[in-house]
């Protein structure tokens, strides 16, 4: 499970929310059989969306964050509730380019840079809120940092990291947002830009044992931080036989009828989790009202 930690400054004026996701991105890799680049881009991407969900105030409250940059991952979706439970996928789960001019894994040239993000917070109202922005880079932070300047003008620092070893497995992986509330002023500001210039990658402080505490404090340094609340967010599909039969259902009777004339079993695999869900010919008829 991850472990996320959310402090806030004693006047209120800013607060810091981290994740130590390396049980969350290892079980990324493990379900979709990602490799390193998809690993890390994959995972940013679903280390993001539990930090915004566990933002979210309502019980049943969920968000999804759908990158499309046209690069060769294809689509990426991650989708979190408001206790910060994630599930992720995405097209094409292996995607092997060169590293990038730092030697780094290219998560931008893999995910492409000419495309969006769409964020979608279902909040039980009537329409879920929607907001789509350009790229930025397709590295993921800086996007979703811009996400919060463009479409909620809330000033935001967002720094998400993941480590692979050789042999694909996760090494560490994690994230933070840091943001100013709407009375923050010029001191706080300058305080907080001087913290974040200071902060070495999220990834690489977890791999040295920090904890998302010790760096929730790092970030509000001078801002006498205080514990705002934790929590032991986890990998989690919701997946089952009923939400798999609304599925088979939406495609229409004429569809059904095709795929149950065929004679044969039908798998159907959940792509958040890879659980196959299989139905007779005789239970597609049942769906179709037979």
């Amino acid at each position: 499970m991850g472990n996320l930690y959310r402090a806030i400054s004693a006047d209120g004026s800013a607060f810091a929310e981290v994740l130590d996701a390396k049980d969350i991105v290892s079980e990324i890799e493990r379900i979709h059989k990602t490799s390193a680049v998809i690993t890390a881009g994959l995972g940013r991407l679903t280390i993001a969306a539990s930090l915004m969900g566990y933002m979210l105030k309502g019980d049943e409250d969920s968000i999804t964050l759908r990158v499309d940059g046209g690069g060769p991952a294809g689509q990426l979706v991650a989708v979190a509730d408001s206790r910060g439970n994630v599930k992720s996928c995405v097209n094409n789960p292996v995607v092997e380019i060169p590293l990038n001019a730092q030697g780094k894994l290219d998560v931008g040239g893999a995910v492409g840079t000419d495309g969006t993000l769409s964020v979608v917070k279902d909040m039980g109202l009537k329409e879920p809120y929607v907001g789509v922005i350009p790229l930025v880079s397709g590295e993921i932070a800086e996007d979703i940092a811009s996400y919060y300047a463009t479409s909620e003008q809330i000033p935001t620092v967002c720094s998400l990291g993941v480590l692979v070893n050789p042999d694909l497995t996760v090494k560490s992986a994690g994230g933070f947002l840091v943001q100013l509330l709407p009375f923050a002023d010029e001191k706080c500001i300058d305080i907080i830009e001087k913290n974040v210039a200071k902060i070495r990658p999220v990834s690489a402080m977890l791999d040295e044992g920090i904890t998302p505490e010790e760096i929730a404090n790092m970030l509000l340094d001078g801002l006498e931080p205080n514990v705002l609340d934790t929590a032991a967010p986890v990998y989690k599909c919701d997946c089952s036989r009923e939400r798999t039969e609304r599925v088979l259902i939406s495609i229409g009777k004429d569809e059904l009828k095709s795929i149950a004339d065929e004679g044969k079993d039908t798998a159907v695999s959940c792509h958040f989790c890879g659980k196959e869900y299989v139905f007779t010919p005789d239970e597609i008829r049942k769906l179709m009202g037979e």
